[in-house]
């Protein structure tokens, strides 16, 4: 997402580099490059002529403050107006309602009942909450079947009445949700595959029974410019109060981001980065700009480490690192730990100046860290505490034991010994030669 787009714009920047001050001729190069990545991204023409003008104005305006240098002034006026692009302020989603009912509406196609899940799952894990999944997508075949598997991966309970009417479905789901101490109920409703009256007055007659706090349209990234007539066509019949961009993760430019808001006034309240039931972001626009800019997502990086990282055994580790005690059984627990963040490759993505250093592009195989993981686990405890002990035989039996080589076992012993000095260099507030390349 936004890869192609940041990369173009990270050129413009370096052009920058070293001027002694602005000026519209000494900038033209720069903007028209940037002019050109965001059209090719898939922006709306009138959205980036807007945004080009802004920026302009702004870089040549006389409130210009004195102390920045040129490229510093670039980059934050380029941010400034990204951010008010993508949408300005955080809009966050309903949660404090009790019962909270939020109604997902989009065309077929668009993903919407694997939002569905990833939003009961979301607001389970953020929000402490408990959700209710009510299916109420009759027409597509197997559309209940799919939200009940999806229901039974996550745990959460799925509400189905079969085929009969939506409406009155809603209306049971709701007395069902009420008397069984449900405080988040997620309506999955039909999709067509083009906006008509039919889906409207189904979506309206559900919307006027079940009264939602939250209206939300899921829709297609991949769609590009047409996403933005899909969008106003939901908004102008059932007011809506967010969308979900799916599909960020796939082939798609990621331009429609940065028209959506602006042309429809439809905030953007997640994204789906990936395929898994986990795979939903939230969508902060001050972030975003940071990403595009390759300014890193730290904060992003830190919510996600807090949500899923034990804080006892985090500090419980850090201790030994510290002492100098770190063992292999500690680095093992480290590596499960780590493994819950999900794919590295996204958190690298997150990390200031990723593209620059070549880490947008690093591919991490998740099998190599399942072979560490096997030999560690081949070891007998004794061993993981003291692998000082590990001489040959013992190696050859770990080998055999994980399905490895004795090669591989001793690659694992020798990087972990200099994983242990580099942190007993960075203890003592000495700068470490990096063992790792």
């Amino acid at each position: 997402m936004f890869e192609f787009m940041g990369d173009r714009i990270s050129k413009a920047i370096k052009n920058i580099r070293g001027m002694g001050r602005i000026t519209e001729e000494n900038i033209s190069d720069a903007m028209r490059e940037i002019r050109v990545a965001l059209l090719e991204a898939d922006v709306n023409y009138q959205v980036v002529k807007e945004f080009i003008n802004n920026v302009k104005e702004k870089l040549l305006g006389e409130e210009v403050a004195k102390s920045l240098k040129p490229d510093e002034l670039f980059i934050k006026v380029l941010k400034d107006e990204l951010v008010t692009l993508l949408g300005g302020d955080y809009k966050p989603l309903e949660v404090t309602k009790k019962p909270t009912i939020l109604l997902l509406a989009g065309l077929q196609g668009s993903g919407k009942t694997t939002t569905a899940g990833k939003l009961a799952n979301l607001v389970r894990k953020k929000h402490a909450k408990k959700p209710l999944l009510v299916a109420c997508d009759i027409y597509r075949p197997a559309a209940i079947e799919q939200l009940q598997t999806i229901g039974k991966q996550l745990g959460i309970e799925v509400y189905t009445e079969g085929k009969k009417d939506p409406v009155e479905i809603t209306k049971n789901a709701l007395e069902y949700a009420k008397s069984n101490g449900f405080d988040y109920i997620i309506i999955d409703t039909a999709g067509r595959l083009q906006i008509d009256e039919k889906l409207m007055d189904e979506l309206k007659n559900i919307i006027e029974v079940s009264k939602p706090d939250e209206v939300i349209l899921v829709i297609d990234a991949m769609m590009g410019q047409d996403a933005i007539n899909v969008i106003n066509g939901f908004n102008d019949a059932l007011h809506l109060t967010g969308a979900i961009l799916t599909k960020l993760d796939g082939d798609t430019k990621g331009g429609v981001a940065l028209s959506v808001r602006h042309l429809t006034n439809v905030p953007i309240k997640f994204v789906g980065d990936s395929e898994k039931l986990d795979g939903l972001s939230e969508f902060y626009p001050e972030r975003m700009a940071e990403r595009i800019l390759d300014m890193g997502d730290i904060l992003s990086i830190a919510e996600k480490v807090e949500s899923v990282i034990d804080e006892d055994e985090a500090k419980y580790s850090a201790k030994r690192m510290q002492s100098g005690k770190f063992d292999l059984e500690d680095f093992l627990g480290t590596m499960k730990q780590i493994k819950k963040l999900g794919p590295l490759e996204k958190i690298l993505k997150m990390l200031p100046q990723a593209r620059s250093m070549g880490l947008s592009n690093v591919s991490i195989n998740p099998k190599d860290m399942a072979h560490i993981e096997a030999i560690i686990t081949s070891m007998t405890p004794q061993e993981r505490r003291h692998p000082e002990i590990l001489k040959a035989s013992r190696k050859q039996r770990i080998a055999k034991g994980s399905g490895r080589s004795v090669e591989e076992v001793n690659r694992l012993l020798n990087q972990f010994e200099q994983m242990k000095t580099m942190m007993k260099q960075m203890s003592s507030g000495k700068m470490p030669n990096m063992p790792f390349k």
